[in-house]
């Protein structure tokens, strides 16, 4: 069964992005259809799901926007697109004003300002920001939800994005979506690489498991020119929970220290990608393990961290009680993470004008799927999401509506297929392929390009193996169009990975045949795939 829906707005992700664009486009004008498609449930789905305790993108007191520029610039070692930086950067302040209006709570002295950490972000109380704004965006009638279906891929002509199908993750229906203008506004990619933790456990990790960069392979499938996926994002995190690090280092100050409690970080850098190169250079130099410093801390200091991590990450303060290992008494160890592909953090993504389309017709990208603008956050991906709104909003009535019907047999083999292979074999081999020949955790970040290129090879083999996976049920379906997705976004990462001719990011990669930074490759390294041939461009960096 085809379900046919028509809107003049198609949202695929219902995450922070998505919810925020269709909130703005429906105060903008109300008289628009959008459909919003989303494979979980918008109350409780994308990076938000459960809760953030900070805004990390705001401009605090004697800074401006171009501060913030300057910030992300420097941190990502100067591959980043000035004017996507600018353009997100004026807006981070007006959006807080905006998701605090809609209920959410942020901290506030006895001045009434905002509590901050540092001058880019504020504290908040945020396990409930998902259901504040999934409960804003109900309030509009001229937008209609649909929750736990999964978008395939794009319906695209000549270059022209004409809407999207996909199916239900719980019964047997199929959805063809026809819009005017369509957003995408999925997450970024984990699942790519074998994670800290193996198998019932190996979903416990930083990245949401469920982002499996749907959003990027839909884009990489119809021709859409990417940028920066070789600009991986490993996370610095509390080891065993994987709970996040910047609670500690910001709320009370805790300094990097090794076993020997030396402060080593000064000997590295203090970009993101240094801070992870500092305790993986660590480790590999005999003095691990490193820890944040948190022996002294008050007892005040203490309780706020516990009720913190109550707030976002359980795991870390129910370690802490169970062990009897409180941090006042004992300090943190730390790790990194498996990378990943994600451009609320780092350029990875689309390629995208200021007012954030793609190069494919009709199609924008904002959030975690959108390039060239690294540290963008929760509020960058609100700030890119307000933008697109705008610019959708202007040109809507002067696109006329141009309906295509996909072909059903697409999903209906997997059903009659008939397979040696299990989806979780073919997901384990993918992350093993990727840890071991693409510089993933247990290589510590490092490959060569003979390494590359027999990842190359073992991905094209299972790739053509999941062509012919089974699906018993829906649920099924999915796993294969996740395991697939995460496939197309490997295989154009690793020819980044081998086009980029230098270590930039030292953390985040190292490529052992040009270990060195190299500013030959002060510039973009863009891609665009076409009939399964991945053409890498090089682009100037704006001035």
């Amino acid at each position: 069964m085809i379900e046919k829906i028509s809107a003049d707005v198609l949202i695929i992700g219902g995450g922070a992005a998505g919810l925020f664009a269709a909130i703005r486009l429906s105060e903008l004008n109300p008289d628009l259809k959008i459909a919003i498609a989303e494979k979980a449930d918008i109350r409780r789905s994308g990076c938000l799901a459960a809760g953030v305790n900070a805004l990390n993108a705001y401009i605090g007191e004697g800074h401006t926007p171009k501060d913030y520029v300057d910030y992300a610039i420097k941190d990502a070692h100067g591959i980043a697109d000035k004017n996507l930086l600018l353009t997100m950067s004026n807006r981070l302040n007006s959006v807080t004003k905006k998701i605090e209006s809609l209920g959410l709570v942020i901290l506030k002295d006895e001045k009434n300002n905002y509590v901050t950490r540092g001058w880019r972000n504020v504290k908040i109380n945020g396990e409930n920001i998902k259901t504040i704004l999934a409960a804003a965006v109900k309030n509009f009638s001229n937008v209609k939800i649909f929750n736990h279906v999964n978008i395939a891929n794009f319906l695209c002509e000549d270059e022209k994005i004409l809407g999207a199908y996909g199916f239900s993750t719980r019964e047997k229906i199929f959805y063809n979506f026809t819009a005017k203008v369509t957003l995408i506004s999925t997450g970024g990619a984990s699942g790519i690489y074998l994670p800290n933790h193996a198998g019932g456990s190996r979903h416990q990790m930083w990245y949401p498991p469920f982002n499996t960069g749907a959003g990027y392979a839909m884009g990489i499938r119809n021709g859409a020119e990417m940028t920066t996926f070789e600009m991986r994002f490993i996370a610095l995190r509390c080891k065993d929970t994987i709970a996040p690090t910047g609670t500690l280092a910001q709320g009370v100050g805790s300094a990097q220290i090794n076993s020997h409690g030396e402060l080593f970080q000064k000997n590295y850098g203090n970009t993101t990608s240094e801070r992870v190169f500092a305790v993986t250079a660590e480790n590999l130099a005999g003095r691990a393990p490193c820890y944040l410093k948190t022996v002294g801390i008050t007892d005040e200091q203490e309780k706020d961290l516990i009720n913190a991590y109550l707030n976002m990450s359980p795991a870390q303060s129910l370690k802490w009680i169970e062990t009897n290992q409180l941090p006042k008494n004992f300090n943190v160890e730390i790790c990194g993470t498996e990378p990943y592909i994600i451009g609320g953090h780092t350029a990875a993504g689309y390629r995208v004008d200021e007012n954030r389309q793609t190069t494919l017709k009709n199609l924008f990208a904002a959030g975690d799927v959108a390039g060239g603008c690294p540290q963008k956050y929760v509020t960058g991906a609100f700030a890119e999401a307000e933008i697109v709104a705008e610019k959708i909003s202007e040109i809507t009535d002067k696109i006329s509506l141009q309906e295509k019907i996909f072909d059903a047999a697409e999903f209906e083999k997997f059903f009659e297929n008939k397979s040696a292979f299990g989806i979780d074999d073919l997901e384990i081999a993918m992350q093993t392929t990727m840890d071991e020949y693409a510089g993933g955790l247990t290589q510590n970040y490092r490959f060569n390009t003979a390494q590359l290129n027999l990842a190359k090879k073992n991905l094209e083999r299972i790739e053509n193996l999941s062509a012919k996976l089974h699906a018993a049920e829906m649920y099924d379906l999915l796993k294969i169009y996740e395991l697939r997705e995460r496939l197309t976004v490997a295989k154009v990462l690793i020819e980044h990975l081998k086009a980029r001719q230098e270590t930039r990011w030292a953390g985040f990669y190292q490529n052992l045949d040009f270990p060195e930074r190299n500013e030959k490759f002060n510039c973009f390294v863009n891609s665009v795939t076409k009939d399964g041939e991945t053409k890498i461009i090089l682009r100037e960096l704006q001035n």
